[in-house]
């Protein structure tokens, strides 16, 4: 057979579990959250799974991530490291490239104490 043998298509949720569960991995982040624009986002990306809003155009993957950190580390560091491993992750194992990767950080929390 010449040529490609057919289509793969990638569900919604097989990308959002990737951008979530690699958002988990990122030290410093607590949780994944509700966005407080979960109405509206609603209706402007197509996608919303636990913290994840998503769409894909044209092959391409935009997102907004909602999170909890922990309130003793570096917001901002933590943003850019969960935009780079995200976008890493979904153009490694989906082979999809990345448009915008948002990281919206909706609550903070004390880190946990040791007993």
């Amino acid at each position: 057979m010449e040529g490609q043998p057919g289509r793969v298509t990638v569900a919604p949720n097989v990308l959002a579990t990737i951008a979530r569960l690699t958002t988990l991995s990122v030290p410093g982040v607590v949780r994944m959250s509700k966005g407080f624009m979960q109405g509206v986002k609603g209706l402007l990306r197509p996608y919303f799974s636990e913290g994840v809003y998503l769409s894909v155009e044209d092959n391409v993957v935009s997102m907004d991530l909602y999170i909890t950190v922990q309130r003793d580390v570096n917001m901002l560091k933590v943003s850019r490291e969960i935009q780079t491993q995200v976008a890493r992750a979904i153009q490694d194992i989906v082979g999809m490239p990345v448009r915008e990767i948002n990281v919206h950080i909706v609550d903070v929390e004390e880190p946990a104490t040791k007993k």
